[in-house]
């Protein structure tokens, strides 16, 4: 993986590779410290195939700590600075770790489950004198194209996180067929909001470096400085969540005058509504909108071509370049075309599995029983069209029954979200405690929403419940916390 940094430094030493608050490195510097950093792993007894976990802040000295563990061949383990101490024990408990970093923040934590931890604050200090040196990792831990690169902890709704193995093979070629869809450039700034514990972040470091581009790491930016920070940085490349692009939208509606140079915004994690896209496109005039499928145990799916964004509406693009998607029924067989089943996806970029999970990885990473090969059996639902574009319907737990319809919580967000006023929507499924309930970031009265979804919907499709909220609740990776909206109905709402 570190090899895709090397070709960079051959070709754009002094090419700006890498930016967060504090600073930025070119190529040959971010090379530079990831050999120091190797070096300073080999001299602790971190060896090929050693886990190192790190809960650190989204920085360029993270970046380097990225590649060096690629270089010293040990698995790189990022942890969110958000994740708390449940999950924290499960995570070091599951990864078994020869080494742990934390910083002031996470350390007292992390020493509490580890024992032993070490410092960001300290350690940096011997990274750079070894940077000065010019010392570099002992090339007898070269890692191999199987070997684990990362190790992406994943949240499921009710399970504990699971661990998305990430070899090295699989990153680099889904880094190279992704950076090819999307069409990243040289001179492009991709401006990252994620942080690289969640593989949408952890990427953009990997896809500037094959693009020879630039990254800017703006995890901890304020959110009232976000467009600001995207101007002043150049911004072309803008990778995005529906929480994000709806931040973008309100900030730029109170604010006059140029906005960032923004060619390409890419969205993942839900579905983008078409006010929100028309919206990016009014105060980014020419911006691509581009829409993408996928999961971290294949990273992308399907990318829209970036020329194509205005086109086949609902379409959530086509199979990254040397990959194949399938529809299949519940018996595994491939559907009609138009005809709505699992999505499967085929191809070099299908990871192995999840760590030290094998039942759950049998039942989501299957072999064909013809070709042998890996197929992620993803969970997802959607289509395929005569032309091979994939249509996204919805997840298993997004899609239910009522009063006899079958519908999907997509669509119903969706309606919401075309409600003016409404800057957030989220659809709990009936259960046993209450209806079909819906969650809105507004200013309207529930009666008012609800009276406007009768005018979107069919009566069976339309909420018997509606909550006005002022602060929406999220996950650490942007997304609909479903669990604590559901938690808010306790019960209650029937």
């Amino acid at each position: 993986m570190h090899g895709l940094l090397d070709e960079a430094v051959d070709e754009v030493p002094h090419a700006p590779a890498v930016r967060d608050a504090a600073g930025g490195w070119s190529y040959r510097e971010l090379a530079a410290y990831s050999e120091a950093f190797a070096a300073w792993l080999h001299a602790r007894g971190v060896r090929r195939g050693d886990r190192v976990v790190l809960q650190l802040p989204t920085t360029r000295q993270l970046a380097a700590m990225f590649y060096g563990a690629s270089r010293a061949g040990a698995v790189f383990v990022p942890l969110n600075p958000a994740m708390k101490m449940f999950h924290l024990r499960q995570v070091v408990a599951n990864a078994e770790p020869v080494l742990v970093i934390g910083d002031a923040a996470s350390g007292d934590g992390l020493a509490e489950i580890a024992g032993s931890v070490r410092l960001f604050e300290e350690l940096w200090p011997e990274v750079e004198e070894l940077r000065e040196r010019g010392a570099r990792a002992d090339g007898g831990q070269e890692a191999r194209p199987d070997d684990v690169a990362t190790l992406i902890y994943t949240s499921g709704s009710t399970a504990a996180p699971k661990a998305v193995i990430c070899p090295h093979a699989q990153v680099t070629f889904a880094t190279r067929a992704l950076t090819e869809g999307l069409g990243y450039r040289p001179d492009d700034v991709v401006f990252c909001r994620f942080p690289m514990s969640w593989d949408y972040g952890l990427y953009k470091i990997l896809m500037t470096c094959v693009a020879r581009c630039e990254v800017v790491l703006a995890d901890r930016d304020s959110d009232l400085l976000l467009l600001r920070r995207m101007r002043e940085t150049g911004a072309t490349v803008v990778p995005l969540v529906p929480s994000l692009a709806s931040m973008i939208v309100t900030l730029a509606e109170r604010e006059d005058g140029p906005q960032a140079p923004v060619r390409m915004f890419t969205n993942t994690g839900a579905a983008l509504p078409q006010a929100t896209i028309d919206a990016l496109r009014r105060h980014f005039p020419g911006v691509r909108v581009v829409r993408q499928y996928g999961q971290t145990e294949a990273k992308r799916i399907t990318v829209m071509p970036p020329g194509e964004d205005t086109e086949r509406p609902g379409a959530v693009g086509l199979p990254l370049p040397g990959t194949r998607v399938l529809i299949l029924d519940a018996d595994g067989r491939p559907v009609p075309v138009g005809e709505v089943g699992e999505i499967v996806a085929v191809g070099p970029h299908v990871m192995p599995g999840y760590w030290k999970n094998p039942e759950v990885s049998a039942k989501t990473f299957r072999t064909d029983p013809e070709s042998g090969e890996r197929r992620l059996h993803t969970g997802d639902y959607g289509r395929l069209d005569e032309d091979g574009y994939l249509y996204f319907e919805g997840r298993r737990d997004d899609m239910f029954k009522r009063k006899g319809f079958r519908m999907s919580t997509l669509e119903i967000e969706g309606a919401a979200m075309d409600v003016p006023g409404v800057r957030a929507a989220a659809v709990l499924p009936p259960s046993d405690t209450h209806d079909l309930a819906l969650f809105v970031e507004s200013d309207l009265p529930p009666r008012t929403v609800l009276k406007e979804l009768t005018q979107r919907l069919e009566p069976a499709k339309v909420p018997a419940i509606c909550r006005v909220l002022s602060d929406f609740p999220l996950t650490q990776h942007g997304k609909n916390a479903r669990k604590e909206l559901a938690l808010m109905l306790d019960g209650s709402g029937k």
